[in-house]
């Protein structure tokens, strides 16, 4: 019984040990733009840095592949709508054109984004 108790002990106590070195690890400092601490800044300037390969990535893979998603969504819309209409006689197009809305802007999208971002 002894025994037990004694490996339960060990075994939190090393746990804990870990927990404090994590912990320890973890708070290190972090500065931003050296002595002036301006955060605001050292983020503008990341984003300014990285600004051009995240406009190549959602210019070259995202808008497409929304753009893609987007035309499936109101091709298959479309033919549904369709079958409604000739089993019930009403046509229903609010949904089609939603979807044709959303890939419009998002086929455009391109264009004028990134003046306003």
């Amino acid at each position: 019984m002894k025994k037990i108790r004694k490996n339960t002990l060990i075994k939190i106590s090393l746990c804990a040990v870990l927990v404090m070195i994590i912990c320890t690890f973890a708070a290190i400092p972090v500065f931003a733009e050296g002595d002036t601490g301006n955060v605001a800044q050292a983020i503008e300037n990341t984003w300014t840095a990285a600004k051009g390969q995240v406009q190549t990535v959602v210019n070259n893979v995202v808008f497409p592949v929304l753009d893609m998603i987007l035309a499936i969504l109101f091709f298959v819309k479309v033919a549904t709508t369709y079958l409604e209409y000739r089993k019930h006689g009403q046509f229903e197009f609010t949904a089609p054109a939603i979807l044709f809305a959303c890939l419009i802007f998002s086929l455009t999208a391109p264009l004028y984004i990134w003046t306003i971002i």
